[in-house]
């Protein structure tokens, strides 16, 4: 631990100011939006194998190539989307990570969509008026 004008960071941060700001804003620090956290976990994927400074400098370039980690874009994403992101040198290039981040955008979506099945508790919505058949 590190104290530096009366913020205590982990050692990790070190002196490099886009770690010490992602650790002061943002590690450790709750949030409840899906999006955000699916969007975390998909870097957190990218990441393996990787240093997480090296994430956080590529990040623009993964959400502007993810378009915003919009999982309803993301999992409309087909080979040639696979290919144009295999040949952006401004994300990690990796054919499985890509391909895994697209099948988690599905997922995701599928878990939203059980959650509101969840929340009616497993029964559908009855329309009160008659079929149109």
């Amino acid at each position: 631990m590190r104290t530096t004008a009366n913020t205590i960071r982990c050692s990790w941060a070190g002196d490099d100011p886009l770690l010490r700001n992602y650790h002061d804003t943002e590690w450790g620090v709750p949030d409840c939006d899906s999006r955000a956290l699916w969007e975390k976990l998909m870097l957190d994927g990218f990441q393996a194998g990787l240093s997480w400074a090296i994430i956080l400098r590529k990040r623009p370039a993964f959400r502007r190539a993810f378009q915003s980690f919009d999982p309803e874009a993301v999992a409309r994403f087909g080979e040639a989307d696979v290919v144009r992101l295999l040949g952006d040198a401004g994300i990690v290039r990796a054919r499985a990570k890509i391909e895994a981040t697209i099948v988690g955008a599905r997922a995701y979506l599928a878990c939203a969509a059980l959650t509101a099945w969840n929340a009616r508790g497993n029964r559908p919505i009855r329309s009160p008026r008659e079929p149109q058949c």
